[in-house]
């Protein structure tokens, strides 16, 4: 008895029943769905391994059947079946991610191997990423990014042919996609990767500094400037400098800026001449620039400085392929930080994995690899470890489960959490229009992400 779960989709019952006992008798468990509708369901609830569709069914057809099977979980092998006259569909199946299509009749033999093949390719899959976490080869390219899915890899391209240049490179995508591991993996494949790499978060710094914090200022220049300040331009002399939440930059600090892209010169604060620098500029935000100009918070001549190259990250739920790797490099750094021997997360964790909608993206797949390594008692990270919005199919289904373990402040926080969750996966992550939806402000919806996904716990603010 082997330990792999097929589902079997068709509209005939006695198609379904056959193949269900010749499965069974070579030792696969079997899960049976009258109608794509039903076996959908199915894929997005239970763990399977391998889905067995017919092409023509009432409601969803096999075809939207696989593709809602992609999209749930992309390391789930199809094979569809099709009657004569319906092989150019099954080819288009082929062509959406399908492993193989079989005609009726059945031939239940030739079946037999494409299943075992198909399983087979899913294991040596696993095995592959395994090994290669073991011996640190998480990325070939050598960038420092995981780059698995077919999104990731045209990202990958995109930073091969923009960082020999001199250009400006604008990074877009949601908080947590990894926008910083992108800028840095330009710079290292530059010319000037033997030069300072230097960060800096625009919300992060008080519109009164940000003048002294990107060029500098001389000793007395203004109340409590006691020694010259050296900005962050002239610390990327020669190297990068990496502007985050460049869309939170104020009016004033934009023509600043500008003005230092077209010259390249800066002024330090209170100084009387000026400083020439060599600063490759690469910018990011998650905010959507292009309504930003409409609205004249953000300078378009300044946009335009910045975009000659843009490179948009996808958010982690339409990058599924990305997760196991992601997964596999965490639990090996975080089991090594915590000094415990974690292989890994038991089938029905990973598959939690693939089907949750990630809002927090990258950062928060970290963090739930961070918990769980921390908490699990095995080897292996099982689903009860996971966060509790990660453990449902999708955080929607998962608002509160209330198992009668916890306290009345956890029950609150959980239930709080699961309804922050859910909004955000109907909003597709749009922070300000969950925050609009549920009645506080953004700021108290970054507080608790930031509270429950990077475990930092400081106020809110009054707004909250």
């Amino acid at each position: 008895m082997n330990d792999y779960r097929i589902l079997i989709a068709d509209d005939e019952e006695p198609q379904r029943t056959t193949l269900a006992g010749f499965l069974r008798k070579k030792g696969y468990s079997t899960l049976e769905a009258a109608s794509g509708d039903a076996a959908l369901k199915i894929v997005q609830r239970e763990a399977i391994d391998l889905v067995l569709s017919d092409l023509r069914m009432p409601g969803l057809t096999g075809l939207e059947l696989l593709k809602g099977v992609r999209e749930a979980n992309p390391e789930v092998a199809v094979i569809v079946m099709t009657a004569f006259g319906t092989v150019e569909s099954a080819v288009e199946a082929m062509a959406e991610g399908a492993w193989t299509y079989v005609q009726k009749p059945v031939d239940l033999s030739a079946l037999a191997i494409h299943i075992e093949r198909a399983l087979e390719r899913k294991l040596l899959a696993e095995e592959n990423r395994e090994l290669r976490a073991r011996i640190g080869e998480i990325d070939a390219s050598g960038s420092g990014l995981i780059a698995a899915s077919d999104e990731m890899r045209e990202v990958l391209g995109l930073v091969a042919r923009a960082a020999p240049s001199r250009a400006s490179v604008m990074i877009l995508g949601q908080s947590g996609t990894g926008k910083e591991q992108v800028a840095r993996a330009i710079h290292r494949a530059s010319p000037r990767a033997s030069k300072p790499f230097v960060p800096v978060n625009i919300a992060a710094i008080p519109e009164t500094l940000l003048e002294s914090e990107l060029f500098g200022h001389e000793k007395g220049s203004f109340t409590g400037a006691i020694d010259r300040h050296t900005g962050f331009f002239e610390r990327a002399n020669g190297g990068t400098l990496f502007i985050d939440e460049i869309g939170d930059m104020p009016p004033q600090g934009q023509v600043k800026l500008l003005r230092v892209l077209q010259e390249g010169t800066i002024e330090r604060v209170g100084g009387r001449g000026l400083i020439e620098v060599d600063v490759r500029i690469v910018a990011a935000t998650h905010r959507d620039l292009d309504t930003l100009i409409k609205e004249r918070i953000f300078r378009e001549d300044l946009y335009y400085r910045l975009n000659v190259v843009r490179i948009e990250i996808p958010p982690l739920k339409k990058r599924k392929a990305d997760i196991p790797p992601l997964v596999d490099h965490f639990v090996k750094r975080y089991s090594a930080l915590n000094g415990k021997d974690v292989k890994g997360l038991e089938r029905d964790a990973l598959d939690r994995m693939m089907k949750h909608t990630w809002p927090g993206n990258v950062r928060e797949l970290e963090n739930a690899i961070e918990s769980a390594v921390v908490i699990t008692r095995g080897n292996l990270i099982a689903v009860q470890d996971l966060p509790q919005n990660v453990r449902g199919a999708d955080s929607r289904d998962a608002a509160f489960v209330d198992d009668g373990s916890l306290s009345l402040p956890d029950r609150v926080e959980a239930f709080e959490r699961g309804v922050v969750y859910r909004t955000l996966d109907e909003v597709d992550g749009n922070k300000s229009e969950a925050a609009r939806r549920l009645g506080v402000s953004e700021k108290a919806i970054r507080y608790r992400l930031k509270r429950w996904e990077e475990g930092v716990d400081e106020p809110p603010g009054e707004d909250e």
